[in-house]
């Protein structure tokens, strides 16, 4: 299954030769979620989590973690949920199509990072366990905040890979300068989309030459308020998800991609 919104441009094909065409843009990376995406879901474990912290789930977990009101409160809570994920990653599967993408994406020398609410225990497992010698860099986890949906993490990866852009006037973004970025996550003086507002010319961070996929709301959605394209991979759970009006293209295994970015489809 494969589905794609319609939108104004598209990235040149990888499998020809680069054109001058002004409606393609080059690839300069994929970031990647894991949980539900690079492995198969373990949804079982948000319930989990929601029991040993005592709360519903129409709160976010996360969220109430960082609201309790101690270093000592929130270290107890995070460790709840670390005990639960430690159990889970002995049971990872792999997504099918995983290494046949990532094989595709090394021989195509395109980066790829991970923006990720797990800790990096679940995450160097399944990457020693069965990407062993494919890199990706960064690797963001729950420690970056703030979290997605928040497009932070994306602009993050965005502006260590050098992809930056001069904002205009009264235009949203992240600032290029680390110490700015300290800042607004620890001021919240966000808009609507989880940016801030930028001085004309200043340098952003640029993800609009970026994919971001996902399995999740928070994904698809921390993908479009970052400016990258999204694609969703979907599942029985998420299939609601294929129609939403961030998701700019649905797979349903990772090696569908390959001939995405070959033809240029996306």
């Amino acid at each position: 299954m494969m589905s794609s919104a319609i939108r104004s441009w598209k990235f040149a094909p990888l499998g020809t030769a680069p054109t001058a065409d002004v409606q393609r843009r080059k690839l300069q990376g994929i970031v990647f979620d894991v949980d539900g995406t690079l492995c198969q879901p373990q949804n079982y474990m948000f319930a989990e989590m929601r029991n040993a912290l005592g709360i519903t789930k129409a709160t976010d977990i996360l969220d109430h973690v960082y609201s309790l009101p101690t270093p000592e409160d929130q270290y107890h809570a995070m460790e709840k949920i670390r005990d639960i994920e430690r159990t889970a990653m002995a049971s990872q599967v792999a997504q099918p199509g995983l290494v046949q993408l990532m094989t595709y994406l090394d021989s195509r020398n395109i980066r790829k990072g991970i923006c990720t609410r797990n800790f990096d225990a679940p995450v160097n497992n399944l990457l020693t366990k069965f990407l062993a010698g494919s890199a990706f860099e960064p690797i963001v986890t729950r420690e970056f905040r703030p979290p997605k949906p928040d497009p932070a993490g994306i602009l993050h990866i965005a502006r260590s890979w050098g992809l930056v852009r001069r904002s205009g006037d009264d235009e949203a973004g992240v600032p290029l300068s680390e110490v700015d970025e300290v800042s607004r996550q620890e001021q919240h003086q966000e808009d609507s989309d989880g940016l801030v507002p930028t001085s004309d010319g200043e340098a952003v961070a640029d993800a609009s030459s970026l994919i971001m996929v996902g399995d999740s709301i928070d994904d698809i959605t921390a993908g479009r308020r970052a400016g990258a394209k999204t694609a969703l991979l979907v599942n029985d759970v998420n299939r609601h998800l294929a129609e939403h009006e961030n998701t700019d293209l649905v797979i349903s295994r990772l090696d569908e991609l390959i001939e995405v970015l070959e033809k240029g489809l996306l």
